[in-house]
């Protein structure tokens, strides 16, 4: 979906974090450097000012998943699910009248779970915008339903797998 919107579109698909190395800088057209969420706070709502139509900011809080949750340390994920409550309406107050907030997760990882490994609980997908109705997206199948929610949301042609969500 990302190399479509810079190609259809000649859109921007700017990488905060780590997202250019999970997604081996297939479709990213910047990358951003930070680390921990204060940084990567701050380094997505600069991006999301400067950011123009046909941009995603994409951003990886990776200390979810490496620092407390591979790690089990639940103090840690709660003290960063609380920073990231405090910090989020920042992002929400940025949206302009057509866009959209997608929050979710690729995998589980209970910080109360026994081992390191990843574990099976359903990920979330919470999205927010101005015109985004509220309600419930219920049980996806499948990951490729958020990348089909944004190839039709961009305009860009489907793709091969996946329902858009709204």
């Amino acid at each position: 979906m990302l190399q479509k919107l810079v190609d259809e579109k000649h859109g921007q698909v700017v990488s905060v974090g780590k997202i250019a190395d999970i997604y081996a800088n297939c479709g990213i057209t910047k990358k951003v450097k930070a680390t921990g969420l204060d940084a990567l706070f701050d380094a997505t709502i600069k991006e999301m000012k400067e950011a123009g139509d046909n941009t995603i900011v994409f951003t990886n809080f990776v200390d979810f998943d490496s620092s407390w949750g591979h790690r089990r340390d639940v103090a840690g994920y709660a003290a960063g699910l609380e920073l990231f409550d405090r910090r989020l309406p920042e992002l929400m107050s940025l949206l302009r009248d057509d866009d959209i907030l997608i929050l979710t997760a690729d995998h589980g990882c209970d910080p109360t779970w026994t081992g390191t490994d990843h574990t099976r609980e359903h990920i979330p997908v919470l999205v927010y915008g101005p015109k985004v109705k509220p309600g419930s997206l219920g049980h996806r199948e499948t990951f490729a339903d958020i990348g089909q929610t944004l190839a039709k949301y961009f305009g860009t042609s489907d793709m091969e797998y996946g329902k858009a969500m709204f």
